[in-house]
């Protein structure tokens, strides 16, 4: 194997590992919601007027899915729809009460992975840090590349 192929396996086993360590609590914490609603609500939280397009854009979903991702958030009382005064035709989002207790939630387990994960980061130095990143973002930009290929827009 080489150093290429070697990068990528460990990379999806890093992930994997990473996936299936926080699945368990993410479960017992989040019960009653799936994965995908609660990265909407995320998405929701983190992003200023975040409409269908953005959502899809950020999640890497079609607006078909977030269409009914959002309507199905709407119903269970976890996000509302609202329109700006100067744009009657664009539908935003914001979470409700209920919408913002799942996204605590949320956040408060990812600070909980950070902090355990966080003796490894402690190790890393500076120039080890700078190298990851222009490896990630080179790897990034060929992707988007890949991507525009296909013709599907990102941000």
């Amino acid at each position: 194997m080489n150093k290429q192929e070697q990068v990528m396996m460990d990379f999806r086993d890093l992930f994997n590992k990473m996936a299936w360590l926080n699945k368990m609590k993410m479960e017992v914490s989040l019960k009653g919601y799936k994965p995908s609603e609660v990265h909407c609500i995320e998405s929701i939280g983190k992003n200023s007027d975040p409409n269908v397009t953005k959502l899809a854009e950020s999640l890497y979903m079609t607006r078909g899915a977030i269409s009914k991702l959002t309507k199905k958030l709407v119903e269970k009382g976890l996000i509302e729809s609202y329109r700006k005064p100067d744009n009657k035709k664009e539908i935003y989002f914001r979470l409700t009460e209920q919408g913002e207790v799942i996204y605590n939630i949320h956040e408060e387990l990812h600070k909980e992975f950070q902090e355990r994960d966080q003796a490894v980061f402690e190790q890393v130095t500076e120039d080890q840090y700078d190298s990851m990143l222009g490896f990630i973002e080179k790897y990034r930009r060929h992707l988007d590349a890949e991507i525009m290929k296909q013709g599907i827009e990102i941000h």
